[in-house]
Parts: structure tokens; sequence; C-alpha cells
């Protein structure tokens, strides 16, 4: 079943229909009379190169012509740029494979993404971008395994919260070092915020609005070398949060009053073309009138199926707000958190989730989400928890829908991947999280951020001491996770270093987890 973007933003605001009026911004420019010979005196791949969407017998690859990052316009002329693009299967391109030429067009900021068709599956390949006598860096990509394929084993990075002002992103330089099938990124790829206190490095300027800030925000990032290694050494497959736009939005509604949600929807169709410009996203991701498909399905032959979620399109509001604004808040006594409408997903989503689980004849069920889905609400007055609405503690009726349907379905060996909270979790997932008694049904890991600051110790061992379904959380060091799956088993280490993150940070194990093939939760190891 496909997700019908249109009807669920339809039903979730009225706000969403000002979005066709977005469409310029990501159209193909049609209207431009030339065709440009480039030539460039400063090297024009200065964002580097990434690939993203493996399948078994396609990728996609990206890069942007930027010659002087300086420019709004990337030093680049107001024409079509061609770019010449080659595959092989060595990385000297001794055998290339495919081959073909893209143009750069300056309405998508002389960004390019190609849909490379019919390589082999489960195997390594390199590609490089040419333009004006130039040579981009190498990449090197991998195709998924054949759908009805045995596969020993699938090894992936989970990444999240990558805030450029807070430490550099020394982790991406060891993970662009490691043998591994892909990158899974799970959200906040930019932030649009500052916050002076942790500020190691600064951003190109204040908080973007407009599709030309978006675009030098990504810039400000792309241009990290550690961040370019990763993309050039492993094929991304990504979810979104809301740093990418604004902090807590949701759906289309944004968190800040001064700005009407009018005006919000405008700041996002920005965001969202900037992300598909800046992303090795398939072409038919395009962002349109009804916003940007981001959920998607990767399978790894028999042994995995990874669900990619979107969990701000399509939410509801969180709780106990004020009027049209989305914004998390600390609550306690929110009569409205157990609103059966409220919805992280949207429904047609959850269906398609669903409905997509149970099918499945995959070994392993991965779900890729933005944020932690065990309980981590502290005790209030009463007994009734003080929660933070802007997590699945603010959708409990969604959550229980999710985990309730994985529990009367049957499903084992599900295992949900996010991020979003700064911390490590490893953590074992009930039917009904309410109810300590109630049957444990899957598996948690959630990645630290890679730089962003994480909650002081005082609150993470009051969560612990609250929640022994919470076998492993802390918040006082940053860094991303190793994930390696098998038929019998999945392996999960969660590597990190101390905050802030410096260039010469060492990463180290904090801790090692496993989840037993029909045996749901997560165990030290």
């Amino acid at each position: 079943m496909l997700l019908s973007r249109r009807s669920t933003l339809a039903r979730l605001s009225r706000w969403a229909a000002l979005l066709a009026a977005q469409n310029v911004l990501s159209a193909p420019n049609t209207l431009l009379p030339r065709i440009a010979a480039p030539q460039f005196s400063d090297d024009p791949f200065s964002l580097g190169v990434a690939s993203g969407q493996p399948r078994p017998h396609s990728v996609v690859l990206w890069t942007r012509l930027m010659a002087d990052p300086t420019q709004p316009d990337g030093g680049l002329p107001q024409a079509l740029l061609p770019l010449h693009w080659q595959v092989a299967e060595d990385a000297a391109f001794a055998r290339i494979v495919r081959s073909g030429t893209v143009l750069a067009d300056p309405a998508q900021a002389h960004s390019v993404r190609v849909q490379v068709e019919h390589l082999r599956p489960a195997r390594p390949y390199w590609y490089r971008f040419l333009a004006g006598g130039v040579a981009s860096p190498v990449g090197r990509t991998r195709t998924a395994p054949a759908e009805d394929a045995t596969v020993d084993r699938l090894r992936l990075a989970l990444a999240s919260c990558q805030h450029f002002e807070q430490g550099w992103f020394t982790a991406h330089r060891e993970i662009a070092g490691l043998d591994l099938d892909a990158v899974v990124f799970v959200g906040d790829y930019l932030y649009d915020s500052s916050n002076r206190r942790f500020r190691l490095r600064s951003h190109e300027a204040e908080k973007p609005v407009t599709l030309a800030q978006f675009r030098a925000r990504h810039a400000t990032y792309k241009r990290d070398p550690d961040l370019q290694a990763s993309h050039a050494a492993h094929p991304w497959i990504l979810a979104w949060d809301d740093h990418e736009v604004r902090n807590d939005y949701a759906g289309a509604f944004g968190n800040e009053e001064d700005l009407s949600p009018e005006a919000f929807v405008q700041v996002r169709a920005a965001a969202y073309q900037a992300y598909f410009e800046h992303l090795p996203l398939a072409l038919d991701q395009r962002p349109g009138p009804q916003g940007l498909r981001m959920h998607d399905r990767f399978r790894w032959g028999r042994l995995a199926d990874l669900w990619m979620l979107d969990g701000r399109q399509y939410r509801t509001p969180q709780a106990c707000n004020r009027g049209n604004v989305a914004d998390g808040r600390v609550r306690w006594r929110c009569p409205s958190l157990n609103d059966d409408r409220g919805t992280m997903l949207g429904a047609e989503q959850e269906r398609w989730l669903h409905e997509g689980l149970r099918d499945t004849a995959c070994r392993w069920k991965l779900i890729g989400q933005a944020t932690q889905l065990s309980p981590w609400g502290l005790p209030g007055p009463n007994g009734e928890p003080v929660i933070y609405t802007d997590g699945w503690d603010g959708y409990p009726a969604a959550r229980a829908r999710l985990l309730g349907h994985i529990h009367t379905q049957g499903l084992d060996n599900v295992v949900f991947l996010g991020g979003d909270v700064h911390r490590h979790v490893a953590a074992q997932l009930r039917a009904n999280p309410k109810n300590p008694e109630s049957p444990v049904v899957a598996s948690e890991f959630v990645t630290s951020s890679l730089t962003t600051v994480g909650l002081p110790e005082s609150f993470m061992s009051l969560i612990r001491r609250s929640h022994p379904d919470i076998l492993h959380a802390r918040s006082d060091e940053r860094g991303y996770m190793q994930v390696d799956v098998t038929d019998r088993s999945i392996h999960c280490v969660a590597r990190a270093t101390g905050f802030p993150v410096l260039a010469h940070s060492a990463l180290h194990t904090q801790a090692r987890f496993r989840v037993d093939a029909g045996r749901a939760g997560p165990q030290r190891e």
C-alpha cells in the first residue's frame, strides 16, 4: 500500500494547501535558454559527493557544484552546467560499467542526483563526477542483495543529531573507515538554531528562513571534511526530524508564536527544498505541493527489512498547546495526552507500516525513526508522570497502537532504531508500556547525538531508576552505534566520546548489547 501524502496533509491542516504555491521551488528550470560549458578556477566539488537509496540493482549518486562557497550562487553562472558521471567496479576506474551526463540546474542550486540502474546486487561500486576538466572525489557505494537472497550479515552505522556549532564530526571520521553496508541517519542532519553556551564553531548566519539561507546552512555542514568522508565511504539511508526546519514543528505548524501558520508553511517549503538539494534522495522524492516523501522501505535479502519513518510531516501538534503552535513542553496533568486522534506518523503511514510488518517474510524487522519509543517520563505528584510532549511519551495512543499491533499479530524480531534524545539507550518494549507485567514484544536501540549536548546526569539517574525496561542510558557522551545483523542475532556497539567533541577526540566502546532471534529485548554483552 502506498501512502497518500496529499490526503494525509489535507486532513491534518488547512494550511497544507499553501504548499502548492511553493511548487516553483522544486520544479526544474525549463526557461533557461542555454547550456554553459563550465570552466573552473577553483574546485567545483567543494561539498563532496554522496550516495544513497541502495537497492539490489540501483543507487542514487549526488553532488552539488559550488566553486565559491562565499557566494549565494556558488560562484556559478545562471545556466545549465553539464556533469559527466561514471560508475566502476574498481577504485581506479579501469572497469567502468555505467556512465552518462546530467545537467546541473541553478533552480536546484546546481545540485544533481543520478539514479544509476542495471547494477549487480550485493557488491561495491566506485563513482565520480567530472565537470570542466575537474574530477570530483571518488565515492564508494554498495547495492543491496537480491530480495530473495540468503544473506549472512548486514552492517549499519546508526547516527543522529549533528550540531555543527557544538562539536567536530569526529565520529564521522571513524564511520568512514568502517566496513559497512550503509549509514542509517535518523534525523537532525543540521540545526536551524544556535546555543551560545556550547558554541565551538559558528554557523554562517542566524536562523535560516529563505531558500537561499537554508542552502547556505546545508553548505556549511557539507564542507566539513569528516562528514564528506562518511558520505563518500557508504550509501546513506535517511530519516529526518525537526531541526532541519524548526525545533519541535508538527506537520504544518511551527513552534514560533510570532510566525503565522501561513508564514511557517513558506519556511518549511524552503527547508524541504534545500534538504532535497543536498542529500542523495531519489528523483521521485522531489518536493511538491504536498511536501516531500521521506517514509521508505529497504530490504536486505531475506535477512532484514528496514522501514524508515517520517515522524514530522504528518504528526498532529503536541498535546495541551495553545492554538496553532507546535512545541514540545514538559507536562503534568495534560488531559489531551490520551486523545486517540493524536498521531506521530499519520493514519495512512501507520497502516502502511502495520501492513508491511505483518506481511514481510524477512528474518528481522528493523524500524528506523527519529526518537525514543520507550517511556522515559519522570514520576510526578500522585503517581502521574511528568513527560516531554514532543516524543513518543506525548503520543501514547499512537505508541500503543504500534506496539499493540506487534503483539496481536505475533510479530517477532522487531527492533526499533532511534535518535534525537542525545543519549545511548538500550531498552525492551512491552505490548502495554504502562503495565510492567505486559509481555516484552520488541527491542530498542537509540543512538546518542554526534555532537549535541545531552541531559545532565541528575535527570538520567532519575530516568533509569524510574524505568526498569531501560537497560542502558547515558547522555554524558556523544557518538554513534554500530549495528551488526546476522540470522541468529543483532549486536549493537555504542561508540562514544566526551562532550564537547573536539577535532582530536577519540571514541571508545561505552556498551555492548545483543538481541537473539526469537527473544525480544536486548541483553548486555
